[in-house]
């Protein structure tokens, strides 16, 4: 339970202590995939667990440390610094696990979370399609057919799919009713991927870093008790998962913009040439209070959203707001340091290649800023109109 670990501060040093000294070393291993990186992913999750840090947030009752959201919020900043931080201390599976005990039948809840709480399954997430606008759910083609016996058959294709290659279950979105363009009818079931029909169809590298898959379903053969909720109301829970996912991608974007604006800092005050220290160039301290800025006005949005969601209480505004601001936030601070690294900041001795692109891909994956821009302009005009009505 949470009480044993004590103050959250200090919790947050053991996190962020762990990711520097045993994670972040491992960082070419684990990116570069394949049997060692798997091998070193064991190691460290065999530490997390003898240091007391595996799966904080995950549910007591699943195996987990029943950390509160807003508890976790503090520790999920310090444990992204790395991208293999939440898998290396089994926070991974957070999003799943919490939608599986909301909405999973009673032989879901029995089989998958306690196992995706250990490690011992992986688990994965599919809504956007191949030549379809994934801002447009509405417009999801993957179809489920509901058989004599109950049980579903699955075909289509998914993309943009993370960790797919390697996981045991897949939660996709499909259409169970109706026609494409139509925003009733979409459902969501848990697709194991041993099951015959299931493919991997290829590698989606992201600026050159793997992680991301197209997937496909052959008349995939699914049990009538793996549909989550009701049918046609995939939407409602699609809806839940993502407010909580972008919020914990946002934290962690912070993490790892604190990291590369630890290394512009430790760049400028290093780094000398004939002229002096880089930190005594005004255009570099320029570098240097922007990157401040930009996280220290960022952290309160991101905050706001993770205590709003933790509260039970609607956070659309919020939670638009602060993927907005993170991703561009981590982008601009990674920009910042591989300037004043120069052309080393470019290269493979630093992590700030990584930082930078994973800053890039935010401003498109989980909803582009325009989404969200619009989505929460939108929110802000109905509800001003319907207060001055």
């Amino acid at each position: 339970m949470v009480e044993e670990h004590g103050d959250t501060q200090q919790l947050r040093c053991r996190v962020g202590e762990f990711v520097r000294s045993r994670v972040m070393p491992y960082e070419p291993v684990l990116d570069a995939g394949g049997p060692a990186a798997a091998a070193a992913l064991r190691e460290l999750r065999d530490r997390a667990r003898q240091e007391g840090l595996w799966a904080l947030p995950l549910p007591v009752e699943q195996g987990g440390q029943g950390v509160p959201l807003a508890a976790y919020a503090e520790l999920a900043e310090a444990e992204g610094a790395s991208d293999h931080g939440p898998a290396a201390l089994g926070s991974a599976p957070l999003l799943d696990v919490t939608m599986l005990e909301r909405h999973g039948s009673d032989r879901v809840r029995d089989l998958y979370p306690k196992r995706l709480t250990s490690g011992g399954l992986r688990a994965c997430y599919a809504m956007t399609e191949p030549d379809t606008p994934g801002t447009d759910p509405s417009l999801t083609a993957t179809r489920a057919e509901e058989q004599a016996d109950g049980s579903w058959t699955v075909s289509g294709r998914k993309w943009f799919v993370s960790g797919a290659a390697e996981a045991d279950l897949v939660t996709v979105l499909v259409r169970t009713d109706g026609e494409p363009g139509d925003r009733e009818g979409l459902s969501l079931l848990v697709v194991p991927t041993g099951s015959a029909g299931f493919r991997v169809v290829r590698e989606l590298p992201v600026f050159g870093a793997s992680g991301q898959w197209e997937i496909g379903f052959d008349r995939v053969r699914v049990p009538a008790d793996h549909l989550l909720g009701e049918r046609g109301r995939a939407l409602s829970i699609a809806g839940e998962r993502l407010q909580l996912g972008r919020t914990l991608r946002c934290l962690r974007w912070l993490g790892q913009a604190q990291r590369a604006f630890d290394l512009l800092v430790a760049r400028a005050n290093s780094r000398s040439g004939s002229r002096g220290s880089l930190g005594g160039h005004q255009l570099v301290q320029q570098h240097v209070f922007e990157s401040l800025l930009a996280l220290r006005t960022t952290r309160p949005l991101v905050h706001e959203a993770a205590a709003r969601i933790g509260a039970g209480l609607d956070a659309h505004v919020e939670v638009g707001l602060a993927k907005v601001a993170a991703a561009r936030m981590l982008q601009r601070v990674a920009d910042a340091a591989i300037q004043v690294h120069g052309a080393a900041g470019l290269g493979p001795d630093t992590p700030l290649p990584a930082l930078f692109r994973t800053g890039r891909a935010a401003r498109i994956l989980d909803g582009p800023d325009e989404l969200h821009i619009t989505s929460v302009a939108r929110r802000v005009l109905r509800g001003h109109a319907s207060e001055t009505a």
